[in-house]
């Protein structure tokens, strides 16, 4: 079977950074970790990706993240506690996950940015596409998750797709920002992607935000990626090599994102899921 018409089988969670904006909560606890409510970040990311018939997770560790591999396995002496106790169901939805799931790591021995963290990711991939989700852009959708939305999409397309929104344009150098023409209502096929533009030099409003599918391609571009913003390499760059050929879309995507990376982001978040328990 041509890789390109394989399924999308493996979902990417880039998982080591620092998470100095939550300092000194991250000290100790890596950022994934923190919770919206009862549950981590990472684990809704792991749900979402479920949701979209994914069962085998590839997390990209780094150090002091030891906490993220704790969760996603069983725990003996807490089950044998709450066994029989009315806080049993609370361990329903992770027990679900660690017997259902193939979860695999491997550690991004430096901080060299989102598309080094993607690469390092191949030998847990391997050769065929794939989804990635940042787990600090949490997404809410009454109806279909954001990532099931792209998995259908990309049975259409077969190519790398990123999840965009609109900003405003003042908050462009944040975000990498594509411009392109609309193939159908809210899917765009991308010809430029800038990495955190100053807001005059946008080609958009349209924002990537932490959902992708990339097709295998992605390593070798990766590879051969020199770093760019900051010093890193940065994964727009190596798509932007693809949608150079027509092998990129652009998908407004249906449904809330609430970026976790920041502490005005989490709030918000934590006050939305909140009242979704009380309604």
């Amino acid at each position: 079977m041509p890789k390109e018409n394989m399924k999308i089988r493996k979902c990417l969670f880039p998982a080591a950074g620092y998470g100095t904006r939550f300092l000194p909560a991250t000290k100790a606890i890596p950022k994934e970790m923190l919770p919206i409510l009862t549950k981590p970040l990472l684990q809704y990311g792991v749900e979402e990706a479920r949701e979209a018939g994914i069962d085998t997770m590839a997390i990209v560790t780094g150090r002091g993240k030891r906490a993220i591999e704790d969760h996603f396995d069983r725990s003996f002496e807490l089950e044998h506690q709450i066994d029989g106790t009315s806080k049993e169901i609370l361990m329903k939805e992770i027990r679900d996950i660690v017997k259902n799931c193939t979860i695999s790591y491997t550690r991004q021995g430096e901080m060299k940015g989102l598309g080094h963290a993607i690469w390092t990711g191949q030998t847990l991939i391997g050769d065929e596409p794939f989804a990635v989700i940042l787990a600090d852009d949490l997404c809410d959708n009454d109806g279909e998750a954001v990532l099931t939305q792209m998995v259908k999409l990309y049975e259409k397309y077969r190519c790398s797709i990123v999840a965009v929104e609109e900003i405003p344009l003042e908050h462009s150098n944040k975000y990498g920002v594509i411009a392109g023409h609309e193939e159908e209502d809210g899917v765009i096929r991308v010809t430029n992607m800038v990495e955190k533009p100053e807001s005059k030099d946008a080609p958009s409003n349209l924002a990537i935000i932490g959902r992708y599918i990339l097709t295998p391609d992605i390593f070798d571009i990766l590879e051969d990626t020199k770093p760019g913003k900051g010093g890193e390499i940065q994964i727009t760059d190596a798509l932007l090599t693809q949608a150079k050929t027509g092998g990129v879309i652009a998908y407004k995507f249906k449904g809330k994102r609430f970026d976790c990376g920041s502490v005005d982001g989490f709030v918000k978040a934590t006050n939305f899921f909140y009242n979704k328990t009380q309604e």
